[in-house]
């Protein structure tokens, strides 16, 4: 197997796979968590930088402003969608958040139009539209926006739109966002366990264990991710991307038994269908403007 596309798939396997690592958390706050995974992310990351020794990086990114403020917004963004996410499995709604995760590529899409000028190709469009009225049908079939499916969406694809000016590689980028995010995870986890109420010490072995590693498993993933990307075209990248998302469905249907009425169904086959075009016409424009060589890996 190409190393690459072997990188690509085990990093949205694992993703696809972390609703079952926080549902064991599910007597834990979400915001606890929350605070934990930003707190342990770094502690993670520090000791992936300094083994690399890869420290260069950072005094010119303190000194830049623009610089400052970009990753900033990021490391907001970032708490938005990990928190919204964490909440969302442990409050029994897996299957809206493969929903976000699934109109994520044409949120992507559209951002890329609104601010970039990327002109929209005819079906892109299409997609684009027919997304659309899976999320206005799905709107009418709950009697609510599907709003967590839209603020993962939304707050990843901000994120990702941020990620794009910025200058710092993945993980250089995700060890400042989440230096920036330290400060106020960190102060909050050392209120809980002073006035007696942390986690930490409070639950059995095996839930500390997981909490002390949340670090590990949101940066083995990335790095993952990261290797994949730089060995396989962006394009194989996007299709392996659905894994995620379908294998989050199917725990949250098959795992958890989360409702999903025919009526939801329909409302989802919009999505696919837009998703469907999208990749088709995705795959198509890539073979029209590249030439297509078979390198031996």
């Amino acid at each position: 197997m190409n190393k690459g596309f072997f990188y690509g798939l085990s990093a949205y396997l694992m993703w696809g796979l972390f609703p079952i690592y926080w549902k064991q958390l599910s007597n834990v706050p979400a915001q606890e968590i929350l605070a934990h995974r930003m707190t342990w992310s770094l502690v993670f990351l520090v000791g992936l930088l300094t083994v690399r020794n890869n420290w260069a990086w950072i005094r010119p990114a303190l000194r830049d402003r623009r610089t400052l403020l970009n990753y900033f917004a990021a490391s907001m963004l970032l708490a938005v969608n990990w928190g919204m996410y964490i909440w969302a499995v442990n409050s029994g709604y897996i299957v809206e958040t493969s929903l976000g995760y699934f109109i994520n590529p044409l949120v992507n899409v559209m951002l890329g139009y609104l601010f970039f000028g990327e002109r929209l190709r005819r079906w892109q469009f299409a997609a684009i539209l027919l997304a659309g009225l899976g999320v206005a049908y799905l709107t009418y079939v709950y009697g609510r926006l599907p709003y967590i499916a839209l603020i993962l969406a939304f707050s990843f694809g901000i994120y990702g739109l941020l990620k794009k000016k910025g200058s710092l590689n993945a993980i250089e980028s995700l060890s400042f966002e989440t230096a920036l995010l330290f400060p106020f995870a960190a102060a909050y986890l050392v209120f809980l366990q002073l006035r007696g109420v942390g986690s930490l010490g409070n639950v059995g072995i095996g839930q500390t264990i997981l909490l002390l590693t949340t670090g590990v498993a949101t940066a083995i993933p990335l790095l993952c991710f990261a290797a994949g990307a730089r060995r396989i075209p962006l394009t194989t990248m996007g299709i392996l991307q659905y894994t995620a998302p379908t294998i989050q469905f199917l725990i949250g249907i098959f795992l958890y038994d989360e409702s999903f009425s025919q009526a939801q169904l329909v409302g989802f086959l919009f999505i696919w269908g837009a998703l469907v075009v999208y990749t088709a016409e995705s795959l198509l424009h890539y073979r029209a403007t590249h030439k297509i060589q078979v390198v031996p890996q």
